[in-house]
């Protein structure tokens, strides 16, 4: 990937974050977090990936908010980013985060921290050492 265009998402990600939190007006847009940006390598367009807060239907009416504001996003993409042709927008929804918490509650339940209380007696403890002698292996 060309320098230019890493640039260029890092700033479309920066830029679109602060428009979605300050700029957009929509009561349909709750908590919303920009996760990564792809642009197209022509530049002609952009997927901007967002990971929403909130139950299904909350994402469904924030998606639709969010596809339905896209020409205004680039608008603003347009008046603070400097480049001849501003690439279209796509939004997509981005469940990375919240697979990753759900991967990590399920763990938490199979493997319980270290040193925490809810850890079975004798877990993570070393066994008593004793005095005993090894006992002989067969065919000695």
């Amino acid at each position: 990937m060309s320098l230019r265009r890493e640039k260029l998402q890092e700033l479309f990600k920066e830029e679109t974050g602060v428009i979605l939190q300050r700029r957009l007006r929509d009561p349909r847009v709750g908590f919303v977090s920009v996760t990564d940006v792809e642009l197209s390598t022509d530049l002609r367009h952009a997927k901007i990936f967002v990971s929403i807060l909130g139950d299904a239907a909350t994402k469904e009416r924030t998606m639709a908010a969010l596809e339905g504001a896209a020409g205004f996003v680039r608008g603003e993409l347009g008046r603070r980013v400097r480049m001849r042709f501003v690439p279209e927008v796509m939004f997509r929804l981005d469940d990375s985060i919240e697979h990753g918490a759900r991967i990590n509650a399920l763990l938490r339940q199979v493997v319980p921290p270290a040193g925490s209380a809810s850890a079975p007696p004798g877990e993570g403890q070393r066994p008593p050492e004793t005095e005993e002698e090894p006992s002989p292996e067969p065919g000695d």
